[in-house]
């Protein structure tokens, strides 16, 4: 068939208007390519950070203020955390609670504040000091320490109100000076020491050093003072059981090997260590 050059040239304008028109869809669909390409490598950058920095390793110095109670379990799985993490360091200060408290919320430098009763970590969280809230990590129960061999023949709370017997307590500000005054109260006891100390191993420490013939301390201290003291169970420390809480103080200069220290103390390996001393599970 055979075309006019007019009929030639319309239709070679048709074809490159359609051809235009393919090429710009084209191009509109790898614009929209490119631009999903570039969301997915941005959220895939943004995971890897997130991943990065969900994976940080411990390192250097984690500075944990504690319970003097925690002494003994803290210091073994200090030990267990700087094995783990190679390059990082436990520093303690263990001491009466309401004590390190005060430091703390005086500005003291620490990471992690694990207390031996809720109201003495109430001392910090009152403040806002704590970055998270406080986990309860183990309880503790109040035992009687005496001389070995229990020479005063002590068998029971009111053994300890016996004329001319040296009794030790700790301040009623301390958590194991609270917990003595709630048993005491449960039983209808009033008691005079002859001193009061400002945390548990310094009340032990009486009793060691045979400056007292007993003392109302934890029954973690009793097992860790080993023959230096005899135990003495009374029932009444049942309604005086203390929890101890643990938390991630606000300031904190390390925070990724504080967290990681928290979370040793809760799991299963650092729960065995804290049964083991002779604390109760939370």
């Amino acid at each position: 068939m055979c075309r006019t050059p007019e009929a030639r040239q319309t239709r070679r304008a048709h074809r490159t208007r359609r051809i235009l028109r393919l090429t710009g869809t084209g191009a509109a669909a790898l614009l929209a390519l490119s631009a999903c390409s570039s969301s997915d490598s941005s959220g895939s950058d943004s995971s890897s950070a997130s991943d990065a920095s969900a994976s940080k390793k411990p390192t250097g110095t984690v500075t944990v203020f504690a319970a003097a109670s925690l002494k003994e379990s803290f210091t073994t799985l200090g030990k267990e955390f700087e094995k783990e993490h190679p390059g990082t360091k436990v520093s303690f200060n263990f001491g009466g609670s309401d004590s390190l408290a005060a430091g703390i919320t005086s500005g003291a430098p620490a990471d992690v504040f694990a207390a031996a009763s809720p109201k003495t970590m109430a001392l910090v969280t009152d403040k806002q000091g704590t970055a998270e809230a406080p986990v309860t990590f183990v309880r503790n129960q109040l035992e009687i320490a005496t001389l070995p061999g229990n020479p005063d023949k002590v068998s029971s709370l009111k053994d300890l109100t016996t004329s001319g017997l040296k009794v030790v307590l700790c301040d009623k500000t301390v958590p194991c000076g609270a917990a003595a005054q709630k048993a005491l109260d449960a039983a209808g006891l009033k008691l005079t020491p002859v001193s009061y100390e400002q945390d548990v191993k310094s009340a032990l420490t009486k009793v060691e050093l045979k400056e007292a013939d007993a003392a109302v301390v934890y029954r973690t201290d009793v097992r860790a003072a080993g023959s230096k003291v005899a135990g003495v169970e009374f029932p009444e420390s049942a309604k005086a059981v203390n929890d101890y809480p643990i938390a991630l103080l606000k300031n904190a200069r390390n925070t990724t090997a504080a967290k990681a220290f928290i979370t040793l103390v809760r799991s299963e390996e650092g729960q065995k260590v804290l049964t083991g001393a002779g604390f109760l599970k939370p």
